[in-house]
């Protein structure tokens, strides 16, 4: 999906907040560089061109310049452990340069990339390149479509129903979750429906969060509060604010 906005001058104090999703990513980088604040006592750091981003359950600060071009490739669930082949448990609030993994082949895309002229171009070269890694994939697993299940259901499937989806006990997808998604499958759940309700928010401004909370599938607004507070590190109102001030609503045309 590429994403393009050109602001009419190149503020380096605008920042943008990227809050948790459940899914991962690769980031192409096609014009002006963009830097990442990962904590609030470190400096903002320069991205490579293509980045890899694990599981990500806390905020990012990012700083982008005047034109921002970029394409990023969301992941099914436990699609990029199927490509990597490591357990992303290791990968948890990381990221790393693309080119480290890809090699080459991935350099070549870069290039190519930055000298299209449209979209569909871009749309075309990146399927041709995910395409031809598929032959490194390991095999999917009923675990693998059974956290798509999670996923479509915004996270309110019962616990125990994955696992029966899955073929797995409780204990077993216990563990299977930890190393194909990053995270426990209760987790995982949460962190769905808090992304679910944020983007809600971006997309639709006016939307109220009780109407947000209810759509979502909370049992009310304060369990929705306190998983603002986990993954977004603030409250609903508090993000608000942030909404009003970034320069770009990051998640409004996400699709998981």
């Amino acid at each position: 999906m590429p994403v393009h906005a050109i602001f009419e001058r190149d503020d380096p104090t605008a920042s943008c907040i990227y809050q948790p999703t459940p899914q991962n990513s690769l980031f192409i980088y096609l014009r002006d560089p963009i830097s990442a604040r990962f904590d609030e006592n470190t400096p903002y750091i320069r991205q490579p061109l293509a980045v890899i981003v694990g599981p990500q359950v806390s905020p990012v600060s990012l700083r982008l310049h005047q034109e921002h071009l970029a394409i990023r490739v969301g992941f099914h669930p436990a699609g990029l452990y199927r490509l990597l082949g490591m357990s992303l448990h290791e990968l948890v609030d990381k990221s790393f340069d693309a080119t480290d993994f890809f090699g080459t082949p991935l350099t070549s895309l870069v290039n190519m990339l930055q000298h299209c002229i449209d979209f569909d171009e871009m749309v075309n070269l990146m399927e041709s390149f995910l395409i031809k890694q598929l032959a490194h994939q390991k095999v999917i697993l009923p675990f693998d479509l059974a956290m798509q299940e999670l996923l479509k259901s915004n996270g309110t499937l019962p616990i125990d129903q994955v696992a029966s989806l899955a073929c797995l006990s409780n204990r077993q997808l216990e563990r299977v979750c930890k190393e194909r998604i990053g995270l426990p499958p209760k987790y995982f759940a949460r962190l769905i429906r808090f992304s679910k309700a944020y983007r809600m928010r971006e997309e639709m401004p006016a939307t109220t969060w009780t109407n947000i909370a209810h759509t979502v599938g909370y049992y009310d607004q304060m369990h929705l509060i306190r998983d603002f507070k986990e993954f977004a590190r603030q409250t609903p109102r508090g993000i608000e604010k942030e909404l009003d001030r970034m320069p770009m609503k990051m998640q409004r045309n996400l699709r998981l």
